[in-house]
C-alpha cells in the first residue's frame, strides 16, 4: 500500500514559510518547504486540509493562521457537513480547516486529527485509475465528484476532487497557470500524475 510521508511546498522564502507553519499550525514534518522560483499564477490545483474534532479548534487554527500572515478566503462557519473555513498562507498555499462536528465538546486544543491533500483533477475516472495502479486502494468514492484513497498509516491522506469544484469549494477562480509548487513524498517512487502533480521518494527533500 502506498503511503504519503509528507508533502513539500515550493516557496519564494523558505525561512518565512517555516516560521508560518510552525506558528500557525504547529506542523512537525508533515509539511516541508524548499526554495523555488518556478512561475505560478492563480489557482495551483490543490488544497491542504486540517481536520480537527470541534469548531473551537477550527477557530483557533484559523485565527492563528491569520495572526501569522494568512489571508481569509472563507470565514469559519457552519455548513451541512460540519464547520470550517479557508485561508491562504503567505506562500500561496490554500488551507481548509474543518470539523465534522457543529458543537464544541471542550476548550480548543488545536490538535490536528488528519492532514488531507486534495488534488483538483480534470478527469476523475482517469486519475482514479492512475492512483489505483500506483498502489492506492480506494477508500471512498462518490461518482465523478470525489475519491478518497487508503494511504495506510501515512502522515498525509490523499483525495481527488474535480478542479473546478475544488476551486469553488475554497472560494477562488479555477484559472491558474505554471507550477503547482508541490511535491508529494511517499514510498511509491518518482512519477508525475495526469494533472502534472509530481511525486518523489521521501528522502529527496529537506525537512521543515
Amino acid at each position: 500500500m502506498t503511503s504519503i510521508e509528507y508533502v513539500t511546498l515550493e516557496v519564494d522564502d523558505p525561512a518565512a514559510a517555516r516560521r508560518f507553519y510552525s506558528s500557525a499550525f504547529g506542523l512537525d514534518g508533515q509539511v516541508r518547504v524548499r526554495d523555488s522560483e518556478a512561475p505560478t499564477a492563480g489557482f495551483r490545483g490543490f488544497t491542504l486540509s486540517l481536520v480537527v474534532s470541534q469548531p473551537a479548534d477550527v477557530n483557533a487554527l484559523a485565527e492563528a493562521a491569520v495572526d501569522a500572515g494568512a489571508t481569509t478566503l472563507k470565514p469559519a462557519a457552519r455548513s451541512l457537513w460540519g464547520y470550517g473555513g479557508v485561508v491562504r498562507a503567505p506562500d500561496g498555499t490554500i488551507w481548509q480547516i474543518a470539523s465534522s462536528s457543529k458543537k464544541d465538546t471542550g476548550p480548543a486544543t488545536r490538535r490536528i486529527d488528519e492532514i488531507v491533500l486534495l488534488l483538483g483533477v480534470a478527469d476523475m475516472g482517469g486519475s482514479k485509475r492512475f492512483y489505483v495502479e500506483h498502489g492506492l486502494p480506494v477508500a471512498k468514492s462518490f461518482g465523478s465528484k470525489y475519491v478518497e484513497f487508503d494511504t495506510g498509516s501515512g502522515a498525509v491522506k490523499l483525495a481527488l476532487y474535480k478542479r473546478r469544484g475544488l476551486a469553488k469549494l475554497v472560494g477562488v477562480s479555477p484559472d491558474g497557470t505554471g507550477s503547482h509548487r508541490l511535491t508529494v513524498n511517499g514510498d511509491a517512487g518518482p512519477f508525475t500524475d495526469p494533472d502534472g502533480f509530481a511525486w518523489a521518494t521521501a528522502s529527496e527533500t529537506a525537512s521543515l
